[in-house]
């Protein structure tokens, strides 16, 4: 007679075994086709129950079990336990999902299944963007865990890429609104916006841009234009010797004049030599105002976007010499670093002398630990303070003025 699979799947000494089966089970292994399995932590009870099963009394005379158990690993014949109890290996499944209390899921299948998919979809992926080998083999490199955003993605580039170059121009905001559905969809700081760069470097030949401002001059190249309005940056008493609407606007101007990407690089101004001293914050140049300052002024106001690498570029383009001033805080150092590296800008009032100028106190805010790569004076300048040194500290804003 049959046992019980209700009384044996509630067992508690039995289920390590349930368990080991039902993983066997889980990676593809067929029922009939499991003549044994590892259990690991099988209990005292639960082993001498399953010898009391299958071990014959011959085996009990010469003291070799057909359950091998060495240390914690117990080897046991499953198809001597299913013929001890009676059952068929068609019972094993049922068994041990009423045991475990999961379904047995061949994952292995799945696996195989998920693995014809994603062949198919890269099958299509390729298909669609025949042009784009380079890009393909990137995404495909890169993986997916969501085959649909793949195909939407796939589908975008596929109604775009015979568009280019875009004639008229267009907006980046307006391409992704008529082909993605979204104006936001191919934003340069998402992955559509970073496959849509991907996608035009690979069409035009060129290596692929990783500077803000080069990267909106290769899609404008092609006739995407993108943010050339929605960013600026200050420019304050910058001498000019051309005759193009922006240099007449900056000559004419006695304010600081907001710049954008269009107007660096549709009708550049051509800056006259100089020194140009390039600020973090706006209230440097309020400042500025306020003292009187002869000095030339840029503001970036903060992080550097395409429009402020725009401007250092045509400064360095027409000859003027750059000065580099930001708050003496993680990120203002670290924009300090990029503009110094890329631009050779000099470094003012960001120095020792600085730090010591602004006192033992220059703010209430604590700094952290200062970046490996700064002059060890200064960093040691830093950790002695510990606090931040803002630019609208006077000690600050007297090295700025300082022609």
């Amino acid at each position: 007679m049959a046992a019980d699979l209700a009384a044996l799947a509630a067992d508690r000494d039995l289920t390590p075994l349930w368990a080991a089966v039902h993983k066997r089970l889980c990676a593809g292994r067929q029922p009939a086709a499991i003549a044994s399995v590892r259990v690991e932590g099988l209990s005292s009870g639960g082993l001498a129950t399953l010898r009391a099963w299958v071990d014959t009394t011959a085996r009990r005379r010469r003291d070799q079990s057909a359950v091998v158990a060495t240390g914690r690993v117990t080897v046991v014949p499953i198809r001597d336990v299913l013929a001890a109890l009676g059952l068929s290996a068609d019972n094993l499944q049922r068994l041990v999902e009423m045991a475990v209390g999961r379904p047995v899921i061949d994952l292995a299948a799945a696996r195989r299944t998920a693995s014809a998919q994603r062949r198919g979809l890269w099958a299509d992926v390729e298909a669609a963007l025949p042009s784009l080998p380079g890009l393909v083999a990137r995404m495909r490199a890169a993986g997916t865990d969501d085959e649909t955003a793949v195909r939407h993605l796939v589908g975008a580039l596929a109604r775009v890429v015979p568009l280019l170059p875009c004639t008229p121009p267009t907006s980046l905001a307006k391409l992704s609104h008529d082909y993605a559905g979204d104006p936001h969809y191919f934003d340069l700081d998402q992955l559509p916006g970073v496959r849509l760069v991907t996608a035009v470097a690979e069409l035009t030949g060129v290596s692929e841009p990783r500077r803000p401002d080069l990267v909106r001059a290769m899609l404008a190249g092609v006739g995407i234009l993108a943010d050339r309005l929605s960013s600026t940056v200050l420019i304050h008493q910058v001498r000019v010797r051309g005759t193009g609407p922006i240099d007449r606007r900056l000559r004419d101007a006695t304010t600081p004049v907001a710049l954008t990407l269009l107007d660096l690089t549709v009708h550049p101004p051509t800056f006259a030599p100089q020194v140009l001293t390039v600020v973090e914050n706006p209230s440097v140049l309020e400042a500025a105002m306020t003292h009187a300052s002869p000095l030339a002024f840029a503001c970036t106001s903060g992080h550097l976007g395409s429009v402020d690498h725009a401007l250092l570029q045509l400064a360095v383009d027409h000859g003027v010499s750059l000065r580099y001033a930001g708050d003496l805080d993680g990120p203002g150092l670290h924009i300090a670093n990029v503009v110094a590296e890329t631009y050779g800008a000099q470094l003012v009032a960001m120095s020792a002398d600085t730090v010591e100028q602004a006192g033992p106190e220059p703010s209430d805010v604590p700094l952290g630990e200062p970046p490996a790569w700064l002059d060890q004076g200064l960093s040691d300048a830093l950790r002695s303070t510990g606090r931040v040194v803002y630019q609208e500290h006077d000690a600050v804003l007297k090295s700025l003025f300082t022609p």
